[in-house]
């Protein structure tokens, strides 16, 4: 299996400085700075890169689960909200929301959901975060 690989430059303090995330793919680059990550300002922050990697590790280890129970889907859509806070003088990755709706022709519900816990607890990105909350709300439509 591959090795997978990013990088990040920081310059300056951590309120007044700046830095740039990129992945190894090439596929993504940005920037970043203490107002994108802890208040509302532009850039990205590595919480918004790990929603994204939950997001779509998730709904793949989805597919994987339903397509060997018989239900090949047609369509997962994930959404992933990362909430960091401080605690104890620290910050930290609190808990993460998963949010899924999937079309998956002649499948049942109970089936549904339960394959949709599956992806959840297994999914590598799940399992490389077991120190967080990780919440799901999956819909059959």
């Amino acid at each position: 299996m591959p090795t997978r690989n990013g990088s990040a430059v920081w310059e300056g303090t951590l309120k007044d400085g700046k830095g740039r995330m990129k992945l190894g793919s090439g596929a993504f680059e940005g920037n970043y700075s203490f107002a994108s990550r802890f208040e509302q300002g532009a850039g990205t922050n590595p919480e918004e890169l790990i929603a994204g990697a939950h997001a779509g590790c998730f709904s793949m280890a989805f597919a994987g689960g339903l397509t060997q129970s018989g239900y090949p889907p047609q369509k997962i859509e994930t959404s992933a909200e990362v909430t960091i806070e401080r605690v104890g003088g620290a910050f930290r990755i609190t808990r993460i929301n998963l949010k899924t709706e999937a079309a998956v022709p002649g499948i049942e519900e109970k089936l549904f959901l339960e394959q949709a816990q599956s992806a959840k607890l297994n999914c590598p990105v799940s399992q490389a975060l077991k120190g967080v909350e990780i919440s799901l709300q999956a819909k059959l439509i």
